[in-house]
C-alpha cells in the first residue's frame, strides 16, 4: 500500500457495470490490478424505484441483493491490499447496507474496517412540496403524485469525497451520477478544488470512460466478423492510471480476456451522450468535445483532452411511478403452415380479449423468428421451420394482464393445431419519469458504521 501511495497516479478499477455483473473480474482487479480504489457501479434508472418496494417490505432492505456477495468476495483480498471501495449498491438505503456490510467484515475477522454511508438522494418529501415540469414528456409531477413510488437526485462526488477524507474503507451511495463514483477517489487523493472545471471534467471523462465496465474492454463492442474480440468468456474489466491533471492511461489485467483499443474507447465515449461539449452532471458540464484517445501498446490507451465549465444549476431527479402491468403469453408452431398457423393464434387471442372485455391496451404480437425484431418480412416460405408466437399487452390490473396468457394457453385445445410450450406471465410495470431540481434543494449526508462496533 506504502509504494502505491507513492505514485504520482491513481490506478481505479472498474469492478461492475451494473446490478448483475459478473464479480470474478473484480476479484481479478483486486488480486492483480495494484488497484488503490475500486468502483461497483450498479444503479440503473429503475432500479432504486424496485429497490424502495423491497424497503416498503422490509426496513432492513432496500440494498443492492447482491452486494453482500461482491464483498464477501472482495473483502479479504481488498483489505490486505488497502483496496478502497467505492459503490452506489445502497440504493434506496445505504446506511442498511452499510451495517450489512460490516457484518460481513466482521465474519471475514476485518473489524477494523470504517464504511461511509452517503444519503440525501431521496427527495420524495421535496417533491410533494414542488410540482417542477417533467423533462422527458408533458405534464408536471403532480401528474404522477399519486403512483409514485420513489425520487431520488443524482448527487455529485463530494458526499463519497467527505466519507474518503474520514477515512472510509467502502463508501456506499445511492443515487449519484455515475461518473461521480469514479471522480471522487481523485479530489480526495490530488484535493482538487470543486471548482477546478477542468480537471473535475477530466475525472468525470474517466469515470464515464469506466463506468460500464467489460462494455470498455470489447463486451458489448464485440461483432463477430466485423470487431472480433478475443477471450470474452474471461473479459477482463478495465482500470485507469490518472495523474494529478486528470489525465489517464486506461488498461487491463495481462492476460484476461477482453481488447482496450481506440475503438472500444471511443465507443464508450459517446454512450449516453447527447451533446459531448456539454455532458451534465452535478459536478460539471463536461467537454468531451476534444478528446483524444492514442494506443500506446497493446491494451493500454492513453485519454486526454477532457474539460469542463460551472456545473449545472439543478439537479436531475429520477422518479419512479407506478404503471399497471404488463401481461403476456407464448405459443410455438412448427412444420409446414407454422407461421399462418402462428398469426391465426395471435388473431383469435386479439378477439378473444376484446370478447371478453378483459381491460387490456396497446396489444403487441410478435411471431418471433419472422418480425419480433425486423417487423420487414412476409410470409413468403411457410413451408416449414417453427415460430413462436407472442403477444404482449399492458393493463391498470393484475386481472387483465393474467387475461393474456390465458387466453394464449386456451389455445392448446382451442387454436390452430401443433401449438405447444406455451409460457405465460405479468409483471408489474415501474416505470421512470425526470425532473430538474434547484441544486440547493438536497445536499448529501454522511454516516459512518465501524466494522468492529456491535451495534453495526
Amino acid at each position: 500500500m506504502s509504494e502505491r501511495l507513492q505514485r504520482d497516479f491513481v490506478r481505479i478499477g472498474a469492478g461492475s457495470g451494473f446490478a448483475g455483473d459478473r464479480i470474478e473480474p473484480a476479484i481479478e482487479l483486486v488480486e492483480r490490478g495494484e488497484l488503490d480504489f475500486l468502483v461497483f457501479e450498479c444503479l440503473a434508472e429503475r432500479t432504486i424505484a424496485l429497490a424502495q418496494e423491497r424497503l416498503q417490505a422490509d426496513p432492513a432492505d432496500g440494498f443492492d441483493p447482491m452486494l453482500v456477495e461482491r464483498m464477501r468476495r472482495v473483502l479479504p483480498a481488498a483489505a490486505a491490499r488497502g483496496v478502497r471501495i467505492i459503490t452506489n449498491a445502497g440504493a434506496a438505503n445505504p446506511i442498511a447496507a452499510a451495517h450489512a456490510v460490516a457484518r460481513v467484515a466482521r465474519e471475514l475477522g476485518l473489524p477494523d474496517l470504517r464504511i461511509g454511508a452517503v444519503t440525501g438522494d431521496d427527495v420524495l418529501a421535496v417533491l410533494a412540496d414542488s410540482d417542477p415540469p417533467l423533462i422527458d414528456g408533458a405534464g408536471t409531477v403532480a401528474a404522477l403524485r399519486d403512483r409514485m413510488v420513489s425520487a431520488n437526485a443524482y448527487l455529485g462526488a463530494d458526499g463519497i469525497v467527505a466519507a474518503l477524507d474520514v477515512g472510509a474503507d467502502i463508501v456506499i451511495t445511492g443515487r449519484v451520477g455515475d461518473p461521480s463514483l469514479f471522480l471522487a477517489p481523485l479530489i480526495h487523493r490530488f484535493g482538487w478544488s470543486p471548482d477546478d472545471w477542468d480537471r473535475i471534467g477530466r475525472g468525470t471523462l474517466v469515470g464515464h470512460l469506466l463506468e460500464c465496465a467489460g462494455q470498455l474492454t470489447g463486451g458489448y463492442f464485440a461483432d463477430p466478423g466485423r470487431k472480433d474480440v478475443a477471450g470474452l468468456a474471461r473479459l477482463g474489466f478495465p482500470f485507469a492510471d490518472v495523474d494529478a491533471n486528470g489525465d489517464a492511461l486506461l488498461g487491463k489485467v495481462a492476460g484476461s480476456g477482453g481488447l482496450l483499443s481506440v475503438a472500444t474507447c471511443t465507443e464508450q465515449l459517446l454512450y449516453e451522450i447527447l451533446d459531448p461539449a456539454a455532458y451534465l452532471q452535478a459536478d460539471v458540464t463536461a467537454d468531451f468535445s476534444r478528446v483524444r484517445f492514442e494506443q500506446v501498446a497493446a491494451d493500454r490507451v492513453a485519454v486526454s483532452g477532457g474539460a469542463g465549465r460551472t456545473q449545472p444549476a439543478s439537479l436531475k431527479v429520477s422518479i419512479g411511478y407506478d404503471d399497471g402491468f404488463i401481461g403476456e403469453g407464448q405459443i410455438s408452431y412448427a412444420g409446414p403452415g407454422a407461421i399462418a398457423r402462428a398469426r391465426l393464434a395471435l388473431d383469435i387471442v386479439r378477439e378473444r380479449l376484446a370478447l371478453t372485455g378483459a381491460d387490456v391496451r396497446e396489444i403487441r404480437c410478435d411471431v418471433i423468428g419472422l418480425d419480433a425484431v425486423t417487423r420487414t418480412a412476409d410470409d413468403c416460405g411457410d413451408g416449414g421451420g417453427e415460430v413462436r408466437a407472442r403477444i404482449v399487452g399492458r393493463s391498470p390490473s393484475a386481472a387483465g394482464a393474467q387475461a393474456i396468457g390465458a387466453e394464449v394457453e386456451a389455445l392448446y385445445t382451442n387454436g390452430p393445431f401443433g401449438g405447444g410450450g406455451v409460457s405465460r406471465g405479468i409483471r408489474r410495470v415501474v416505470a421512470i419519469a425526470s425532473c430538474l431540481i434547484p441544486r440547493d434543494a438536497t445536499a448529501p449526508k454522511l454516516h459512518i458504521v465501524e466494522a468492529g462496533d456491535a451495534a453495526a
